[in-house]
């Protein structure tokens, strides 16, 4: 999944504000006021993925060293051969030419890594990567196909064996995505996709690129894998979240544009649904005389007509792209620290 959005993915300079638990203390005290605010900063430089570079220096050890991390660090209650793991990978890669590497030529390394996915956590996205992995990060209450144990030991990597097969693999150079219709890569992301759909139960949440035109788009991973994979009789909602940069542009929504055929779709097939517009961009802060403000720009719905204890069960996500100077990247640390000393 990611591999496939990744070279669909624009953003080059991304940095991303998180809130969580906005308001789990404020006191305001005649003119002072105190929050604690989980506010976590993340800069990211993102690089398309460059399948002629061949494989990834040091896969095995990359891969096996992931897999080892997973189940010591990450999911200590699961037990996984990485080695095992490994030679099923191996063999279906380095066995066939770069173009010929099939979904089912990985269906023996899928078998030696069954999970079962927790219900109601299951997040979907396409064109908002670096946005939805920070939120996973930050909240821990979803879980991607990268946070799975195949999604995470592969994650960001290329691989390929050579037109002579059993020679291993080809660290030269790799075919592009569109050379090949069984792409060794994107066999695997496939198969892993379409696996993460149909363990998805409960209230399933999608982040869709709202500033890019087709944001739903039946060729991505989601729009072309996984949604057809999703089980009406096991997923009871599905709460579609659409997401814009700061300053636009906002071209898609939940009324407008590709994000009205997915909302079709979901009807046809028996989905319940929601869908949210986040071309609202909600900032919290605090200006002089130490009062609470939410700015919001957009369409928030009736969600802010709400006490602001609602808000403190939200994750709001603060986007700020390239200059963090502008506007509405402003925050409570910028007044305060704009405030005069006091004299004494």
């Amino acid at each position: 999944m990611i591999l496939g959005e990744l070279t669909l993915n624009n953003f080059k300079f991304f940095m991303l504000w998180a809130i969580s638990d906005v308001l789990d203390v404020c006191t305001v005290l005649s003119s002072m006021c105190i929050c604690r605010l989980g506010l976590v900063a993340v800069l990211f430089l993102v690089e398309e993925l460059n399948a002629e570079l061949g494989t990834t220096p040091n896969l095995k050890h990359i891969v096996i060293g992931r897999c080892y991390n997973y189940i010591t660090l990450i999911n200590p209650s699961s037990r996984y051969d990485c080695e095992g793991i490994w030679r099923e990978f191996e063999e279906a890669v380095v066995r066939r030419t770069p173009c010929s590497v099939r979904v089912k030529d990985y269906q023996r390394m899928f078998r030696a890594t069954p999970q079962t996915l927790p219900c109601d956590k299951l997040l979907f996205w396409s064109k908002t990567h670096d946005l939805v992995h920070s939120y996973s990060a930050v909240t821990r209450r979803f879980w991607t196909l990268e946070d799975t144990l195949v999604g995470y030991m592969f994650n960001d990597l290329i691989w390929c064996g050579k037109e002579e097969k059993d020679r291993g693999f080809n660290f030269s150079a790799c075919p592009e995505w569109s050379e090949c219709v069984n792409h060794p890569v994107y066999s695997l992301w496939k198969q892993a996709s379409q696996n993460f759909a149909e363990a998805a139960c409960g209230n399933i949440t999608v982040i869709l690129n709202g500033s890019i035109k087709d944001a739903f788009n039946r060729k991505s991973m989601f729009g072309g894998v996984e949604l057809d994979s999703l089980n009406p009789r096991m997923v009871n909602h599905v709460n579609i979240k659409v997401v814009t940069n700061l300053e636009g542009p906002f071209i898609e929504s939940c009324t407008e544009g590709s994000i009205v055929d997915l909302i079709k779709i979901l009807q046809t097939r028996g989905f319940r649904w929601t869908c949210t517009d986040y071309d609202l961009l909600v900032y919290i802060f605090i200006i002089d005389g130490c009062l609470l403000h939410v700015v919001v720009r957009g369409k928030m719905s009736n969600h802010l007509s709400k006490s602001v204890s609602s808000l403190s069960r939200t994750l709001m996500i603060l986007q700020c792209m390239k200059n963090p100077k502008q506007y509405s990247c402003l925050t409570c640390a910028d007044s305060l620290l704009n405030r005069k000393k006091p004299v004494l």
